[in-house]
Formats: structure tokens, sequence, C-alpha cells
């Protein structure tokens, strides 16, 4: 087995259960080499990345220099790349954020700390870029340099098409990459669109390099590791140095050979789920209906060894075939007065309490809106539970909108009310006065986080759950008023765990998407685990009795072959479920933090539930307009 999965990865991977484990590994490595290093009286030199990658990273070399004494006295540091212009001390600097997440945290001398300075009138930085190269070298060269991956492959901010020969410069930002990074700016307006970074050739020279990857990173990664090298995919060109390792979690790793196609990559053990998988990737690949499929398909396309344990082909798509068609249901919360043991939900009992954790103000009707509307059309009880204000998504001009609203209220219907005329001259002038990339004051957040909570309630009504049937968390975690959110804390946990306690449903359905660029959906994910292992520790009788159900959010969709419950859409509820959407009216036409995709929320969810439907009927079912998809979460 390893053998052949060597043949496939061209580079090392370490691979972990999730991001917290990998995160860990770096930081043991990098500690390692800093006391050995100190043990020999050396300097250790290191190269450092900044975006969302490696912050977990930083958090665990902070915990082993304050809980475990490792010292960075003996630590230069080496920093990657820099915006241009930017100002050191603006929030989205790279400067601020090593500042931010490590070095004003350990005992690192100042002067060991290198950054490519953004805020040098351009005629200085070829010289700076010069004597940024000159400075690795005086140091004895990058002992350990740090990497992540971005969307397109490239590292550092070396884009596709840079020449491995390149060093440390001036580069222009592909627009995908800008896109990217415009959740950090709130608008891709004012994303820069020049970057200083260390070239390729500058990383190469590192006498040790770990990759991190995580998430949604899985294609690319792939790439890299497994496809040709080539200056389209700068982080292939990695396959050429000599001491070089990809640390990856699960979902970044799960494009490889070894874990997208085990079968090709040594033994495997046929279950029933592992057979779904070849085959529906077999069948999508050749175009075929599972049905359709033939023993020379198998065979071609590396699943003989399939054939010899199960024997004949059609048993095996019939099998296949047979679990697709059982996914398929119209009855979310399970059909009553019926026996179905193959149904992907309980008939009984009959009505069911629901909640739907939605991470923003909007994912509820966005990523399972019409799920929820069927939920509450077939009689059960359903809450929706909002875990974050969302305020950071709501634009100022948006917030403008609405004070000159209320202020126009108040003046036409000649209400005097002293407090509330205050705050709204507050907001104005702020608002009027406010720097770019300034953060929010604690009203201006709260003005739009209502302007979303008044959209939610809005949706609930449009669906026509009972009053009392929303539940608005603002969850602490949330409410930083930057694109960087805290981890989970206590108090998120406990005010998770009162309103299940409350509520004791028999069914959970919360976001599974991971690959959430505001990592908000992953922090409300956890929190949701979290408390259900608690209340289940504590033994609560109910919780035996709740199932899991998680859906994806506009980024994404499951792989076909892991839906365990796929909910049919007829082309009026597409509509009911449009019309829903564009009822966050802050949310359309342009979204702050929308990631790298740029169509709006109701755009995406329907290309992708449509796409989930024409692949199902592809693979033979029955054709529909769309369909939302979830799998199921066992604790």
């Amino acid at each position: 087995m390893s053998s052949m999965v060597d043949s496939f990865e061209k580079i090392p991977c370490e691979i972990f259960a999730n991001t917290k484990e990998g995160s860990a590994y770096v930081a043991s490595e990098i500690a390692k080499l800093i006391k050995e290093k100190k043990s020999a009286g050396e300097k250790c030199v290191l190269g450092l990345a900044t975006g969302s990658t490696p912050i977990s990273m930083y958090a665990e070399l902070v915990r082993l220099h304050k809980e475990e004494g490792l010292s960075f006295s003996n630590v230069v540091t080496f920093n990657l790349d820099e915006y241009y212009p930017i100002a050191k001390d603006a929030f989205q600097s790279y400067w601020s954020f090593m500042h931010r997440h490590l070095f004003n945290h350990v005992d690192i001398d100042p002067a060991n700390i290198h950054i490519p300075n953004g805020d040098l009138p351009k005629e200085q930085v070829k010289e700076h870029c010069l004597q940024y190269e000159q400075m690795i070298e005086d140091a004895g060269g990058i002992d350990l340099q740090v990497l992540g991956i971005g969307n397109n492959g490239h590292i550092g901010f070396n884009e596709p098409g840079a020449s491995i020969f390149s060093k440390t410069r001036l580069i222009n930002l592909e627009n995908s990459t800008r896109v990217a990074n415009a959740r950090e700016f709130q608008n891709i307006a004012r994303v820069p669109r020049l970057a200083l970074t260390m070239g390729i050739s500058t990383i190469m020279k590192a006498k040790r390099v770990l990759l991190m990857a995580w998430g949604f990173k899985g294609a690319i990664t792939a790439k890299a590791v497994e496809g040709h090298v080539t200056e389209q995919v700068p982080a292939s060109i990695l396959q050429q140095h000599n001491n070089c390792t990809f640390v990856l979690d699960e979902q970044a790793a799960s494009e490889l050979t070894r874990f997208k196609s085990p079968w090709l990559a040594g033994e495997v053990e046929w279950s029933a789920q592992m057979i779904k998988r070849a085959v529906v990737n077999m069948a999508l690949k050749l175009n075929k209906a599972v049905l359709s499929l033939t023993p020379h398909d198998y065979n071609e396309n590396g699943l003989g060894d399939l054939l010899v344990e199960k024997g004949d082909a059609y048993e095996v798509n019939l099998q296949v075939f047979y679990l697709l068609r059982d996914s398929l249901t119209g009855w979310p919360g399970g059909k009553p007065n019926v026996v179905l043991p193959t149904h992907p939900e309980r008939s009984e009992p009959f009505p069911k309490t629901c909640i739907i954790f939605s991470p923003h103000p909007d994912d509820d009707i966005i990523s399972m809106g019409g799920t929820f509307m069927r939920l509450h059309d077939q009689g059960h009880d359903v809450h929706v539970a909002y875990q974050t204000s969302g305020n950071i998504a709501v634009t100022d001009e948006f917030v403008t909108r609405f004070i000159d609203f209320a202020v126009g209220f108040e003046d036409m219907f000649d209400i005097d009310n002293e407090k509330s005329a205050q705050v709204l001259a507050d907001a104005q002038k702020f608002l009027s006065t406010k720097k770019a990339n300034e953060v929010d004051t604690a009203e201006i957040r709260a003005i739009k986080g209502l302007i979303r909570r008044c959209e939610a309630k809005a949706t609930c009504k449009y669906v026509g759950i009972a009053d009392g049937n929303w539940h608005f968390q603002n969850l602490p975690f949330y409410e930083t008023g930057t694109i960087e959110k805290n981890p989970m804390g206590e108090e998120d946990v406990l005010i998770t765990m009162e309103l299940l306690r409350k509520l004791k449903p028999h069914q959970v359905y919360c976001a599974g998407d991971l690959a959430d660029p505001h990592g908000t959906h992953k922090v409300c994910l956890d929190i949701v685990f979290e408390s259900l292992r608690r209340i289940k520790a504590a033994g609560d009788e109910w919780v035996e009795d709740c199932w899991v159900w998680l859906y994806k959010g506009a980024w994404q969709e499951w792989d076909i072959a892991a839906i365990e419950m796929a909910i049919p859409m007829s082309p009026e509820q597409v509509m009911k479920k449009r019309f829903g959407i564009f009822i966050h009216q802050s949310q359309k036409d342009s979204v702050p933090f929308q990631g790298s995709d740029s169509r709006e929320f109701w755009q995406r969810a329907e290309e992708r539930n449509a796409a989930t439907a024409d692949a199902y009927a592809a693979l033979g079912m029955t054709k529909y307009a769309a369909m939302e998809a979830f799998v199921r979460w066992h604790y």
C-alpha cells in the first residue's frame, strides 16, 4: 500500500484528523528546531506565513511559550510577503497580523523580526527587495520555511506563471487572489493590487519546508502533490525540494488518490459506502447511468477487484442503484404512518421537534430553504437558531439607508425620543468620518445586527413558523467587529446547550460546510457538536433520539456518493426559496466577505441544487428541478 501511495504522491504528506492536530504537529516541529539550535548555541531562522492557515499553529507556539517555557530569544524570522501599499498599523497588514498572533506574545527580539515593508515609496521597493534577500543570506539562510497554499496553487504571493528562478520582488496580484482576500477588506475595491513576496527560488533555498493546507484546499493540494511540476501550479515546484512535507487535515487530503480512489492505491475493504463511492464516481466519469455499467467498465477503471470479491457487475450496480434511490425523499422529517426500513429518517415520532442552526442569519433559507419549508408544511414544530448576528456582512451604505429612514420616520411623525436621536446622530457622525478599514463601534455593529435580525425574522414569517420559534443566540465568539473571530468559548457552548435542553429536538440541522471562508461555519458547527457531546455525557435521555443532519453552505455541496438524504424540489419550490433569499436585502447585489465566488447567494444556491439533481439524473434517478442534500452525523 505504501509503495503504491508513494507512486502517486511526489511530496510526503502528513495527514491529521483536524486542523488543531495538524497545527500542533507543525508547532512541535518548529519548537524542536528552536531548542536544537539553542542547545548548539545557534540562531534559528524561520520563514513565516500569514493568512488563516497558520493561525492555529501560531496559537500553539504561544501556548508552548507561556505554558512550557519555549523561548524565542534565539529566533530570527523572515515573513513571506506583504501587501503593497499598506501601512504597518493597518489591521489587514501582515505586520499587524504577525504581531497580533505571535510576536506580541513571545520573547522574540524585535530586531530579529523581518517583514517586507509595504509602506515604502515605490522607487525604494527594488532596493528593499535586494536587501531582504541579502538579510536572509546574512542570517545563514532559512532553516525552516512555513507555507500555506492558495486556491490557484500560489505559495507566498507567487502566482501561477511565476518563475522558478524568481526572488523577492513586487508583483501584481491575480484577480482571483484579490477576490479571495476581499473578505479581509470588506470589498475588493479596497484590496491592494500589488504585493511584495519572496520568490520561488528564495523559498526553495530553505533547508526544510512545511506546507500546511486545511479544509477546502483538497483539489489544489492534489494537483501540487500528484500532478506534474509546472509554474502554473507554483506549489508543485516543491516536488523538487529535497526536504518538503505537506501537512494536511483529512478534508484537504480528500482529493489525494489514496482517499478519493483508494482502490487504485492498494487493497481496500469493500464496505457498502466504499462500493457506492467507487461506482458513483466511475458512472459520473463515464457519463453512464449506474445500471448501464458493464464488467468492461469495472476492469478499465481499476475496479476489477470489486467484481472478484462481489461477483456480477449487475448485482453491484443494483446495490448502488438502491442506495441512491433510498436517499431520495420528499419527507425530511420522516413519512408518518408507514414502515420504510430504508428511509433516511424515522417515521416516528410524528410530528417532530426540529431545530435548524444557522451560522449567519440567512444560511437557513440559502442552504436548506426548500427543506425548511417542507418540514413546516408537513406539520413539524420547526425552530431556527441564528447563531451569530452576522453584523460584519452589512455594508456601511446599507446602514446609512436605514438611519436616514429612521430619522425621516421620526421627523414625519414628530416623534421625540432623545436617546434614540442621539444614537442615530452618533452613528451618522461615525460613518461620515470612518477611515478605511476602521473597526465599527458597538452601536454600528448593533444596528447592522438589527438589520439582519429583522430580515431573518421576516424569513421565518415567510416560511410560516410560529412566533417564538426563532432564536437569536448572538454567540460571543463572533463579536470582534473584524473578519477574525475568537475561538469557540465556554459561553458559546452553554448558550447552545441551554437552547437544546429547552427544545429537546428530534432533529438538528446544522452547517457542515467547513469550507466557509469566514471560518464562522466551522466554529458554529464545533459549538453544536460540543454541546451535544456534553449533553449526552450528562445522561440526558432525549438526546439518544436526536438525529443530526448536516447541510452545506452557499460555497459547496456534498460529494454525491456521500449524500444520505436528498430532498427533491419542484420548479415552484425553487422559486419560493429564491423569494425567501431575496428577503435578505442587505446581502443582495454587493456582499462583503463573499470569498472567491462573485455570484449572489440565490444564484449559487440554485445552481448547486440544480447540479445535485442533474447528478442524480445522470446516475439513472428521476430528473428533478433541484435537490438539497444532507449527511448524518453520529455522536
